[in-house]
């Protein structure tokens, strides 16, 4: 397998990184078979894992942490993050509202939880998961570059940053002498290609890794949606809102996925390989993050690494979904007019 740069940080890490959302009550409830997944993947080649505190309230960790027990910690690169609240369930109202966030007191406090959960001495990246409007970024800057300097983390990034607010952390790091985000993790997909247009060029402006989550657009590029064809996913179980047809936003996603998935069966490609690769292949890509559920998918997206797309079939995809837009998470993506077809990917 051919590993990349990790930012500027001299860790290299595999094309697809393993994310762990899917561990634990939110996915797969039994730990021995999300270990096997975890066990499989690393076997398959990736050395790059990244989890939260907040997925299933810790579970996700502690199960990351039994997999790598008996020797495996050395030869992976781990990513967690901070941020959500550690008190209550996904959905329900807020309470202690110190009990979450990016202040220096809750990222003091949820690192050590977190290197409890995971059962290792160190964390590789630490990530801000989200910005929070009630503390200023050089707080939270500071506080990581303590950290650092402390041997509990070896870097940190940022996740779901918009643009003006990287440059901005950016510049902080900069002129207060504090460490900086090296890392970015944003939504990234052939339904969400928004960030072409501002956080890609930023990030490549600085340096930064770029880790997309959701490359599969949370499940309508895995093949199972369609049209004429009902969708049973245990995504689509908790979330029917998402995959109801009959909202006119799902629908232009439905048009786009069946005009996308014609496209990878002229290719030769599985929608699942030509999803991934689309992201894979971007200039600004470091490793998209895929979230396996079970055995079965994990194995459907191994190869995506393997797969190069051509001119031809990245300006087929420009014309269905143009660069810079988003048909999921609303339509907030824009393409320049000075900038057509695959500019923008490009250059």
């Amino acid at each position: 397998m051919e590993y990349r740069d990790l930012g500027p940080t001299g860790m290299r890490v595999s094309p697809l990184c393993l994310g762990a959302m899917m561990f634990g009550a939110w996915g797969e409830p039994d730990h021995d078979v999300s270990i096997s997944i975890i066990h499989r993947a690393l076997d398959a080649g990736i050395n790059f894992i990244d989890t939260a505190d907040v997925y299933s309230l810790g579970e996700s960790e502690v199960i990351v942490g039994k997999a790598l027990a008996g020797g495996r910690r050395d030869d992976v690169i781990l990513a967690t993050k901070f941020h959500g609240p550690m008190d209550i369930q996904m959905g329900e109202p807020e309470k202690d509202p110190n009990k979450r966030g990016n202040s220096r007191r809750w990222v003091i406090k949820e690192v050590e939880d977190s290197l409890r959960r995971l059962g290792t001495d160190w964390i590789d990246l630490y990530q801000v998961h989200r910005p929070d409007e009630h503390t200023d970024v050089e707080e939270t800057l500071s506080a990581l570059t303590d950290l650092r300097t402390q041997g509990k983390i070896r870097a940190f990034g940022c996740s779901t940053f918009p643009a003006h607010q990287v440059v901005e952390s950016q510049w902080i790091s900069e002129r207060r002498g504090l460490g900086r985000f090296v890392t970015e993790q944003p939504p990234y997909s052939l339904l969400v290609r928004g960030i072409e247009a501002d956080l890609l060029p930023v990030a490549q402006r600085y340096g930064m890794g770029v880790l997309p989550w959701s490359p599969l657009a949370g499940g309508w590029l895995s093949g199972q949606v369609r049209k004429g064809k009902e969708v049973n996913s245990h995504r689509a179980a908790r979330m029917p809102e998402r995959f109801d047809f009959t909202r006119p936003e799902n629908q232009r996603k439905l048009d786009a996925v069946e005009a996308l998935a014609e496209l990878a069966e002229k290719a030769d490609l599985s929608l699942v390989h030509l999803a991934l690769a689309f992201v894979l292949q971007h200039p600004a890509v470091t490793s998209p993050i895929i979230g396996p559920r079970t055995m079965d998918h994990l194995e459907s997206q191994l190869g995506a690494a393997e797969v190069t797309l051509t001119p031809d079939i990245l300006d087929e995809i420009d014309k269905i979904v143009p660069p810079g837009v988003n048909l999921s998470f609303g339509d907030a993506g824009y393409q320049p007019p000075e900038l057509s077809q695959a500019s923008l990917r490009r250059r």
